[in-house]
């Protein structure tokens, strides 16, 4: 039987994708074919089909919303699992909610308002997946993860299911202990607080305001694509380096928010990634700090 039979035995055929290319599934809209992409619907298809592919020593990645990655132009050889709209579900117990990874987290900031739960407005701009966001402690306008993470259910390296308490996370910034040790989240629990739905609807509508204000959102991106230099702000020192609107192909610095590399005119991710690594260099050259990108690089460029 070949891994495709395989893959559709333990996932269903409508979850199987072969060739299936990943400026579909990310939110740069660049990116090659993976050799399969799957879309798992349970945690027990999760946890087979790892299994599975750690058997056969097939490549593997788990995604969540694409929001945060690029994908080369010749593609993924192996099998990017997708867990995001098939695992989706939202649970909420007084102050507490919980989520499978895939739950987006403007879907999750907004049952907590409907609540009247406050804490998670921060995220409520977040174009992610909880999962993706417990992996990396996503956070923006002061708030982060961190803050309101008490648990989760992950697949551990060894295949088997296990809670992790918020203390045991390693939570730092952009980083957790899932995102070295290779465990997979399949759900996770936050701690939020009661509070007004009024006054958490118009804090969220403040920080969306604040972010289409000052924000390309009307052009594909992978939002702050350099993770911020202690001490520094990545998009201050691409501005100060003279780089607002540099291009590379169909990729640019945004020029309304020069921490956002942008997809201006049908780049490729060559173009994403010699841009990212072009202004890397230059920032370096002037200033003697070195920018890491936030996004994910897989695949063959």
């Amino acid at each position: 039987m070949d891994l495709y039979q395989e893959l559709c035995g333990i996932l269903g055929e409508e979850n199987v994708f072969t060739k299936e290319p990943m400026s579909r599934h990310t939110t740069f809209r660049a990116g090659g074919p993976a050799d399969f992409f799957v879309t798992p619907e349970k945690e027990g298809q999760v946890r087979k089909t790892l299994s599975l592919l750690k058997e056969a020593q097939v490549p593997r990645y788990i995604m969540g919303n694409g929001s945060n990655l690029l994908v080369g132009d010749r593609g993924y050889r192996g099998v990017i699992l997708q867990i995001c709209k098939k695992m989706n579900r939202i649970r909420i117990q007084d102050t507490v909610i919980q989520a499978q990874a895939g739950a987006l987290l403007s879907k999750i900031a907004a049952e907590a308002q409907a609540k009247g739960l406050t804490g998670f407005e921060f995220a409520s701009g977040i174009p992610g997946s909880l999962g993706g966001a417990a992996m990396m402690n996503a956070g923006a306008y002061g708030g982060e993860m961190k803050q309101v993470l008490i648990q989760a259910q992950i697949l551990n390296a060894s295949g088997e299911i296990e809670d992790v308490l918020a203390e045991e996370m390693e939570l730092g910034y952009r980083s957790s202990v899932f995102s070295r040790n290779g465990g997979v989240i399949l759900s996770a629990s936050i701690q939020l607080e009661p509070g007004d739905p009024s006054a958490i609807q118009s804090r969220m509508e403040e920080l969306k305001f604040l972010r289409t204000s000052k924000q390309p959102l009307e052009y594909p991106s992978a939002g702050s694509t350099f993770k911020r230099p202690e001490g520094y702000f990545a998009g201050k020192l691409i501005q100060d380096a003279g780089l607002r609107g540099f291009q590379v192909g169909g990729a640019q610095v945004s020029e309304k928010h020069c921490g956002f590399v942008i997809n201006k005119d049908q780049a490729s991710a060559m173009d994403i990634r010699s841009l990212m690594e072009q202004v890397s260099e230059k920032v370096y050259t002037r200033f003697g700090v070195r920018l890491e990108p936030e996004v994910k690089l897989i695949g063959e460029f």
